[in-house]
């Protein structure tokens, strides 16, 4: 069975029950999904969080959706922003596109139809990814395949995740709080333990044949994929 990496959505939406719908959809689809109601928190949380993709409404409170877009835009925020609105106009429309949203989608709408749309933005990011090596481990990540040594490693979903996300940072020391922001939403209580679990799995699966020890960890800083020992 092929692995599917777990993207992280962001819905932004004042409207507790389309929220909840939209939540639990997309969590059904295997999305990780954090939900926020108003402009304010929805700008914090898109600066300080990765996400893959972002469902924005436009009348919401504090900062409305066309000029949070605006502002992240001009920041130079790249995340793919899906407008979905009760206003229709065409005039709308061109408004909300024109403000940086990728796509606009009018309410009443098909959930199976806003899922399409999620995937043509996310099909666009995915056209970045290809295959990594480091030392004699390929990570394939529009297939999301592991291999070392030509032999496939099996991951959960979430060892994948992780496994993904330190080849991104080849090189690079990421923290656990790093880690914790990227792979689990703000409802899951993930200790710092949960993560070092995973780092035990991931080393045992990828490292304990071989004598290349590729992940690392230094006390203080965090933890990273490299073929170099210092």
């Amino acid at each position: 069975m092929s692995i599917r990496y777990e993207l992280k959505i962001l819905i932004v939406e004042d409207d507790v029950n389309i929220s909840e719908f939209l939540r639990q959809g997309l969590t059904e689809e295997n999305y990780t999904v954090d939900c926020c109601f108003d402009g304010e928190d929805a700008f914090y949380l898109i600066t300080t969080n990765k996400y893959d993709l972002i469902i924005l409404d436009v009348m919401i409170p504090y900062i409305d959706g066309i000029s949070l877009c605006e502002d992240l835009r001009e920041i130079n925020h790249t995340t793919p922003i899906i407008i979905l609105s009760a206003k229709s106009s065409i005039e709308d429309k061109i408004l909300g596109l024109n403000s940086g949203a990728n796509d606009y989608i009018s309410k009443p709408f098909s959930f199976d139809e806003l899922l399409a749309r999620i995937k043509v933005q996310l099909r666009t990011e995915d056209t970045k990814s290809n295959i990594f090596k480091i030392d004699n481990l390929t990570i394939d990540t529009n297939k999301k395949l592991v291999n070392r040594n030509n032999n496939e490693i099996k991951l959960s979903s979430k060892e994948y995740m992780l496994l993904e996300y330190l080849v991104r940072n080849k090189d690079k020391f990421v923290c656990e709080d790093e880690i914790n922001n990227v792979l689990w939403n703000m409802e899951e209580q993930t200790a710092s333990n949960i993560i070092r679990v995973y780092i035990y799995r991931l080393r045992k699966k990828i490292d304990n044949t071989n004598d290349t020890k590729l992940i690392h960890t230094v006390r203080g800083l965090g933890y990273k994929i490299s073929s170099k020992n210092d």
